[in-house]
């Protein structure tokens, strides 16, 4: 499998990598026949989080005998040295393993403070001493705060989403990635979904040279087709290039990634699912959005406290509950024609 030297870590990891969040959904003997099927294939870079359940778990039972040859990372979302400190030894614990090769701070909504002695990256500063970890990174969904990171040079990795939906301002990111020799991890690299030709995804990643995708995997065929466009070298063609440009102009613009930092919401609704319906409907089987259970929850949205509190927190600017009630509309219509359909 093709590597990639991720930034000044000068760790060396697989192009196709592995994204751990989805294993949660699925039972621990699954997870592990996954894992480890990914490795016996190639894969040597797993990215997980203390805040995905039991996906550490399932890695370190998964990895053990073998974690000599493979790349970790995992993350904390703590506010506190203590809270921080907690985490990077639960997940050493979790993890079955002495050290993490990348640490990251799980999308912060500003900076770690290196200064401050009780803050966050003391705690890293001080699990690097003593070789629980081996490297600092950061993740995020804010572009102010990814600048930032870059520009403070305190970090070794960005993770950030990219896809081809990315724009101008997130492909100057990478770029400002390679000048900084930050390694640069691709998360969200199928846009939570809602893009559905993986070797579109595939081959846009591969122009992208200083990118590492994480593929999040929860099926076995998800794996195998990845392992697959990985065998054969998928590359741009004109007909990819077609269906990246289709979808450029569906997509591009006002809707919702699915990131999950507008919740909770103070009247129920399910925000990251909820608002955008719409491109649910039409990109995957709509069935399953025909129930009365899910008409029920769009209906939520009639409870709107417009308390912008969704607003506030979504690191894409968007208008959300302007975005909900055109997506409530849209249902209605789409919901009055397919209600019966099987």
């Amino acid at each position: 499998m093709k590597k990639v030297r991720l930034g000044k870590t000068e760790l060396m990891v697989t192009k196709t990598s592995f994204g751990a969040l989805p294993i949660q959904r699925i039972s621990k003997a699954e997870a592990v026949k996954l894992i480890r099927k990914a490795y016996e294939n190639g894969i040597n870079y797993f990215d997980t989080a203390n805040a995905y359940t039991d996906s550490e778990e399932k890695l370190g039972e998964a990895l053990k005998g073998v974690r000599e040859n493979v790349i970790i990372s995992t993350k904390s979302g703590g506010s506190d040295k203590k809270t921080v400190m907690q985490h990077i030894e639960n997940s050493l614990k979790m993890l079955r393993t002495d050290y993490i090769d990348l640490f990251q701070f799980h999308n912060p909504a500003t900076l770690p403070d290196i200064n401050d002695p009780d803050g966050p990256f003391a705690a890293a500063l001080e699990a690097k001493e003593k070789g629980y970890i081996r490297h600092i990174g950061i993740t995020n969904h804010r572009l102010s705060v990814a600048h930032q990171a870059i520009d403070s040079g305190w970090f070794e990795t960005l993770q950030f989403p990219f896809c081809y939906l990315a724009t101008d301002v997130d492909t100057q990111l990478v770029s400002d990635c390679v000048k900084a020799d930050m390694g640069f991890i691709a998360m969200k690299g199928l846009s939570g979904g809602l893009l559905n030709n993986a070797e579109a995804c595939f081959a846009f990643m591969q122009q992208h040279e200083h990118v590492v995708p994480i593929w999040g995997i929860q099926h076995e065929w998800e794996l195998d087709q990845w392992l697959e466009l990985d065998k054969k070298g998928a590359s741009m063609t004109d007909e990819i290039k077609a269906v990246i440009e289709k979808d450029r102009k569906e997509l591009i613009g006002n809707f919702c990634r699915s990131c999950g930092y507008c919740l909770p919401c103070p009247a129920g609704i399910e925000i990251p699912n909820a608002a955008r319906m719409a491109q649910l409907l039409r990109r995957s089987p709509y069935q399953p959005y025909m129930t009365d259970e899910w008409y029920q929850k769009m209906h939520k949205i009639e409870n709107c406290l417009h308390c912008n509190a969704c607003k506030s927190r979504c690191p894409y600017g968007l208008d959300t509950p302007s975005l909900l009630q055109i997506m409530l509309k849209d249902y209605d219509e789409f919901y009055a024609q397919h209600k019966d359909d099987k």
